[in-house]
């Protein structure tokens, strides 16, 4: 019996009541991971990568278990998807009841009430009291590209402008949308026209910039090289993720806000990183009470299942034709179900109010490692979504190979952590909601342990 089967559930771990702690009994990787990686390069498209050579049998709490029996503290929630917990039992049983009913229709055929109430739930919560319509889809680039298609639509026009630093996605609309050149669109273009890129407000390198000068900025290099009588909308992160979880000075966003309002352009909020929960507010957006035509959610919507949404406007959601919107998977009876049962456990377990304790834990902690280690340069982020820019004390400039080496020594001792940032040298902090404190500290003492070796080996 494996390790999965084996393990009850709790509401207190929110997934397999796994013993909540750090434990190798194998180097990392084990054997039979690196048996496993060794069938990866063979039957898998090299293209598709792996951040830390283990394979889970298990996960619930903080931990990650691997098929050789080590538990790892889970610092990286799936990319954020996990805020619920691997396995909440909330969604366990919500997924089992929905299997037994049936696994699909696909709804522009016959549809089912949980993508209505999904969507009813959507409307309910994400930032505006005006009347909103909600579309189902799979992942976070396709919502993307469907917010375009509808703001496009709505408004007749063509040009969007993304920001530095953005990450939207990995098809080809959203390639084009995306900063960063390696390794998500090195050798794939041509990419969709009409895309534009203004400067973001990045506050450890502008300089002194405030908000409102660095949204002035931007306006004024849209209004010059793209007009706003081509411009159909304006996307942005509230706080990028991919991009180095770079959160824009205060001002900055209704700044920009007020400026498509006064010009028709289409406000897109891409919270497919910083919805449900993980900034220690239902959205991102919500810090300074930001709300956009259209907000774009993932992740964490469905406690691991894949479901996407867009979420906007009603006259600008009910724009395109009937048939215009859509996907033989979009909005599956099973995400749906999982995405119920996820809204259910942030509204009712407090995981909304753990992330923002989860998120004093993490800056302060952080914020005393900076204090007397001048490699890093910036500790950011807003409740369980934080980071560490590691540069060069001497100049500033980014430090993409300590980056790598810290990382790499943290997984190697049994810690889950994810790099980022244009220039490789961020490492971010996006632990599920049901971690506990302990373990938390504990993760975070690997980290600093592998900065205080990294430092010693370098000096010797």
């Amino acid at each position: 019996m494996t390790l999965v089967e084996s393990a009850p559930t709790s509401a207190v771990t929110g997934g397999p009541s796994l013993p909540q702690e750090r434990r190798l009994v194998t180097a990392i990787p084990g054997p039979k991971s690196i048996e496993l990686m060794s069938r990866k390069t063979e039957a898998v498209a090299a293209g598709v990568g792996a951040t830390i050579p283990i394979f889970t049998a298990a996960a619930g709490g903080g931990v990650v278990v691997d098929v050789d029996g080590n538990s790892l503290i889970d610092l990286g929630s799936g990319i954020a998807v996990t805020g619920v917990g691997n396995s909440n039992p909330r969604v366990v049983v919500a997924v089992a009841e929905q299997l037994e009913r049936f696994t699909h229709t696909c709804f522009t055929v016959a549809p089912y009430d949980s993508y209505v109430e999904v969507a009813e739930a959507l409307n309910r919560l994400t930032p505006g009291d005006f009347t909103k319509r909600s579309a189902l889809f799979n992942s976070g680039a396709e919502a993307v590209e469907n917010a375009v298609k509808i703001a496009r639509h709505y408004t007749r026009k063509q040009a969007v402008v993304a920001f530095d630093h953005a990450y939207h996605g990995r098809t080809n609309l959203t390639m084009g949308l995306t900063a960063k050149n390696q390794p998500y669109k090195n050798g794939f273009g041509p990419f969709a026209p009409e895309i534009y890129r203004a400067p973001l407000s990045y506050p450890f390198r502008d300089g002194g910039l405030d908000g409102v000068e660095a949204a002035e900025r931007a306006i004024l290099q849209i209004e010059k090289q793209i007009g706003v009588e081509n411009l159909a909308a304006l996307i942005i992160e509230p706080i990028q993720g991919e991009g180095g979880f770079i959160v824009p000075a205060d001002g900055f966003l209704p700044t920009l806000l007020a400026w498509t309002r006064a010009n028709g352009v289409v406000f897109i909020a891409d919270e497919v990183q910083t919805g449900f929960g993980r900034t220690g507010q239902w959205f991102a957006s919500d810090a300074e009470g930001v709300v956009p035509d259209i907000i774009v959610t993932a992740k964490g919507i469905a406690g691991g299942l894949p479901l996407s949404a867009v979420t906007g406007r009603a006259e600008i959601m009910d724009a395109a034709q009937v048939g215009g919107l859509g996907g033989t998977y979009a909005g599956s009876p099973i995400a749906c179900a999982a995405a119920l049962a996820t809204i259910d456990a942030y509204e009712n377990d407090g995981l909304i109010e753990r992330a923002a304790a989860i998120g004093e834990v993490l800056l302060g902690r952080l914020g005393e490692l900076a204090a007397s280690d001048p490699r890093i340069g910036d500790v950011r982020g807003r409740g369980a979504m934080v980071a560490i820019e590691l540069v060069d004390p001497a100049t500033g400039a980014p430090d993409a190979a300590l980056t790598g080496r810290v990382a790499g020594a943290a997984h190697k001792a049994g810690v889950i952590v994810l790099t980022c940032g244009t220039y490789g040298n961020v490492i971010r902090f996006l632990p599920p909601l049901t971690i506990g404190d302990d373990l938390l500290l504990e993760g975070l003492g690997v980290i600093a342990d592998a900065l205080a070796a990294d430092a010693g080996a370098v000096a010797a």
